[in-house]
């Protein structure tokens, strides 16, 4: 089963302008699926999880790409950062686009030596799991989001309504296409394989983890805090181990594109705001796993009910960025008076505020904190209160209620 990605005309258009194109994201997101079938078997693919493979590409990058040669697909370039400096002549003696694609389970600038070696060479392009427009069918025909009336109204009657049940199915059950797609796939079995053979395997090469153990109450504590400030000290005290170490493996999580650090929004003018950014898993499914709700309904009806839906939410938000090849401009605001916004849309100095909510009855008072972003000076623009509420009805003169399917 395939289902369309919003990415596809970004990565056909990025392949013809550029001799290098990387697409990041963790494992499973469908990263390797999207490219071959763009490629259309016109290219070589070549994977280096095969260990024969790996191991030419590093002791003989050289000899690998007349092996190889380009138009290449390389997947998990980051296991073999010996090839780029060879990437990069064979990219510099031709001038030809679309010669390289590679895929890597890391973040671009996070890998060793790779934003050196490829510099205005390559195309950066994320991919997290799929969203839901993708999932209905939709996903050539999903641009980023903005919460004006008139986007709002646009997607009002192209999505269909969720149930509170179908929502929290959704979230408990994942975005993985793997799982997403194929509802005969058992949960918990699909997730403990994903952990063990994926998560463990990937991080032991970034970290060097020596017990395995404490690595995964790592994993659990930090996905029991999605949704929330981080607190380093907290977290490595939950999972047991010390501060830098926790440090440590959240940068590698973030690598690897578990996680979203969501930064404050903050200018010279507004000193008072707090620094600590708020922590997201990016796949609801596995957070909800790691932190051992059985169901949907106990997730729905338990403590990390209101967190999980923020995190469903941000991570569609994402969504609608990265896959159409953008820069999610996100922020959240929160000052040491304690008021609070749970996201900043940023864009050519407007700000667009939203507040994330579990109700079906939204309010004036659930915006009322808006009026606060008028210290910082800039201007207000459209805003509101993505929720469960089954329409979308105006709060203010410039807010009205979201209601998440529509996201």
């Amino acid at each position: 089963m395939y289902a369309p990605r919003t990415l596809e005309p970004t990565v056909t258009g990025a392949a013809q302008q550029f001799p290098v194109v990387l697409l990041t994201g963790a494992r499973q997101v469908g990263k390797t699926t999207l490219l071959r079938r763009l490629s259309q078997g016109e290219r070589t693919y070549v994977t280096l999880d095969d260990p024969l493979v790996l191991n030419l590409a590093k002791t003989d990058p050289a000899l690998f790409l007349q092996r190889f040669p380009p138009p290449v697909l390389i997947d998990e370039i980051q296991y073999a950062p010996e090839l780029l400096p060879y990437i990069k002549m064979a990219a510099d003696r031709t001038s030809q686009p679309g010669l390289f694609w590679l895929t890597g389970s890391q973040q671009f600038h996070l890998m060793q030596g790779v934003s050196e070696s490829l510099a205005g060479r390559v195309a950066v392009l994320h991919l997290l799991g799929l969203s839901r427009p993708e999932l209905l069918g939709q996903g050539l025909d999903a641009p980023p989001f903005w919460p004006t009336p008139v986007e709002i109204a646009r997607r009002s009657t192209q999505r269909s309504k969720l149930t509170l049940k179908e929502l929290y199915w959704l979230i408990w059950r994942g975005a993985l296409p793997a799982i997403a797609l194929n509802t005969a796939v058992e949960r918990n079995l699909f997730y403990s394989s994903y952990v063990q053979t994926y998560l463990q395997r990937d991080v032991r090469d970034l970290a060097r983890v020596g017990d395995e153990l404490a690595f995964l109450r790592f994993l659990r504590a930090t996905a029991a805090r999605t949704g929330g400030l981080l607190n380093l000290a907290d977290l490595a005290r939950d999972a047991d181990v010390a501060p830098n170490t926790a440090k440590h493996w959240l940068s590698i999580l973030q690598a690897a594109e578990i996680v979203y650090l969501l930064e404050p929004y903050h200018t010279n003018l507004t000193q008072r705001l707090v620094k600590t950014p708020k922590l997201y898993f990016l796949d609801t499914g596995l957070a909800a796993y790691l932190t051992e709700w059985a169901s949907p309904e106990t997730l729905e009806a338990g403590a990390m009910s209101g967190p999980i839906l923020e995190t469903w939410i941000v991570a569609e938000l994402l969504k609608s960025y990265w896959h159409n090849g953008r820069r999610p401009p996100f922020y959240y605001y929160r000052d040491k008076d304690q008021r609070e916004i749970d996201l900043l849309l940023v864009q050519d100095g407007i700000i667009y505020p939203l507040e994330i909510k579990k109700t079906a009855s939204p309010s004036r008072e659930d915006v009322r904190g808006f009026g606060t972003l008028e210290r910082l000076g800039l201007p207000i623009g459209p805003g509101g209160v993505i929720c469960l509420a089954e329409q979308s009805l105006p709060l203010t003169a410039s807010t009205q209620s979201i209601p998440a399917w529509v996201i």
